[in-house]
C-alpha cells in the first residue's frame, strides 16, 4: 500500500493496561470503605476500577454520596499512596511503546489521572524516550467513560480520530473511544473479559500488551502503519 504520510497515533490507558495497578486501586477503595463504615463488596469496586471516580462513588456510596465523598477521596489518596512502592509495569510494556515508536506512531498516554499519581506511574513506566505526549487530568474535567480523554490525547498528537488506536484494559476505555469514535483494542490485564470488551467495541482483544507486540503486522495497527509511507 502506498503511504499517505498522514501521521498516526496509539493512545494506550496507563492503569491497568501498562501498570500494574488496578487491585491495588481496589484495594485502596476497600480500606477506604472500611474506614468509613460502609459495606461495600469488593467484587463491586473492581468493576468499577477505571470509572471516573464520581462516578464511581456515587455508585457504590448510593445516598450516603453527598455525604461521604470528600472523606472516601482523601483515605482513598493516603491507603493509595502508602501503595505505590507495589506499582510495577505490566510485562511487555515498555517493549510495546518501543515497538510503536519504532513503526513510526505517536505513542500518547491517555489517563486522567492527577499530577502525583502520574508522576509515579511514569516513573514506574521508565519509557519517557518512547512517548509523543501525556494527558492527565488537568487536560479535561470528567473522565472515562467520557470521551474528554480521548479527545485530548488526539489533540496532543495532531491526529484525527480515523488515525488512531486506543489500548484499554476496561470497559470504559471501550465506551470513551467509541464515543471519540477512535477504534478499541483491549487487553484482559485489567481483569475484564474478553466478551465485555468486545461488547463495548474492542475489534481485538489480546491476553496482555505483549501479545499486541506480535500483532502490529495485523489489524488495526498494520493498517495504520502501512500509511505512514
Amino acid at each position: 500500500m502506498t503511504g499517505t504520510g498522514t501521521p498516526a497515533a496509539v493512545l494506550l490507558d496507563i492503569d491497568g493496561t501498562l501498570v500494574d495497578s488496578n487491585y491495588l486501586h481496589v484495594d485502596s477503595w476497600a480500606r477506604t470503605f472500611g474506614d468509613l463504615g460502609v459495606d461495600v463488596d469488593t467484587w463491586r469496586i473492581h468493576r468499577g476500577i477505571g470509572l471516573d471516580s464520581t462516578m464511581l462513588l456515587d455508585e457504590l456510596l448510593g445516598d450516603r454520596v453527598d455525604e461521604l465523598r470528600d472523606r472516601a477521596t482523601e483515605r482513598h489518596a493516603v491507603h493509595y499512596a502508602d501503595s505505590i512502592e507495589r506499582l510495577r509495569a505490566i510485562h511487555g510494556g515498555r517493549q510495546l511503546l518501543d515497538a510503536l515508536t519504532d513503526a513510526g506512531l505517536r505513542v500518547v498516554l491517555a489517563t486522567s489521572a492527577p499530577g502525583d499519581e502520574l508522576e509515579q506511574l511514569r516513573r514506574v513506566l521508565d519509557v519517557e524516550d518512547s512517548l509523543y505526549a501525556v494527558t492527565s487530568s488537568e487536560d479535561v474535567e470528567t473522565a472515562k467513560p467520557e470521551p474528554d480523554v480521548i479527545r485530548s490525547a488526539l489533540d496532543k498528537a495532531h491526529v484525527p480520530a480515523d488515525r488512531a488506536v486506543m489500548i484499554g484494559d476496561a470497559r470504559w476505555d471501550g465506551i470513551a473511544a467509541e464515543r471519540a469514535g477512535v477504534t478499541f483494542v483491549g487487553v484482559l490485564t485489567g481483569g475484564i473479559s474478553a466478551a465485555e470488551l468486545r461488547e463495548v467495541g474492542a475489534v481485538a482483544v489480546y491476553d496482555s500488551v505483549a501479545e499486541v507486540i506480535e500483532h502490529l503486522d495485523d489489524a488495526p495497527f498494520g493498517e495504520l502503519i502501512a500509511t505512514l509511507g
